[in-house]
């Protein structure tokens, strides 16, 4: 890396432990993708919590030539994220599997599909939501973003095609557009003969 590791705590104590297993995972991310300019990394746990119990947050931020990678993975998606090891290794599996795509796409191994990535709405809130795309990556969504339909409509589950905004906005990245298709279209987009 041209820039050293930059690991940032929010809302909790450095974990000598925690550190060593992100520098450990960092350290591989090159058997993905040589070419790595920076990462940095913020580890946190937000101040609202159901239950009391501590939930976990990782984002991964990755520059690569001309372009930046990034993994965001949010307490609340699942319910393991309750342990910090877990979130951790669940956030660079992701990141992984972004490096590697990354990769082939660079040495013209994969084909680009057409159209607009798909993903399913993963949470809503009153005036904002997110999508998960196939990839892992999570894209926040504001309500004017939807077209063909209305936000209140979209639920928890709803299948969505987007286009991601240019550059990335407070929550992340960004969907210029949302549009809720059907599971079906969407399970035919993953066949491998579709």
């Amino acid at each position: 890396m041209d820039i050293p590791l930059e690991i940032a705590w929010h809302n909790l104590e450095k974990s000598e432990t925690l550190e060593a297993r992100i520098r450990e995972r960092v350290d591989k991310m090159s058997r993905y993708f040589n070419r790595i300019n920076s990462c940095r990394i913020a580890v946190e746990m937000p101040h609202r919590s159901q239950h009391n119990t501590k939930e976990f947050h990782l984002r991964i931020e990755v520059r690569v030539p001309e372009h930046e990678i990034v993994v965001s993975n949010n307490p609340g998606d699942r319910r393991d994220h309750f342990d910090p090891l877990i979130t951790i290794r669940d956030a660079f599996d992701a990141m992984d599997r972004r490096l590697e795509e990354h990769s082939r796409k660079m040495r013209g191994e994969v084909k680009t599909l057409s159209g607009p990535p798909h993903g399913t709405i993963i949470r809503k809130f009153a005036d904002y939501g997110f999508v998960r795309l196939s990839d892992g990556q999570e894209i926040y969504f504001a309500p004017n973003a939807v077209v063909s339909g209305d936000f209140e409509e979209l639920e928890v589950g709803s299948a969505v095609e987007i286009t991601v905004a240019e550059g990335e906005g407070a929550m992340g990245p960004q969907a210029s557009m949302v549009r809720s298709i059907s599971n079906v279209a969407m399970d035919a987009d993953r066949r491998p003969d579709g």
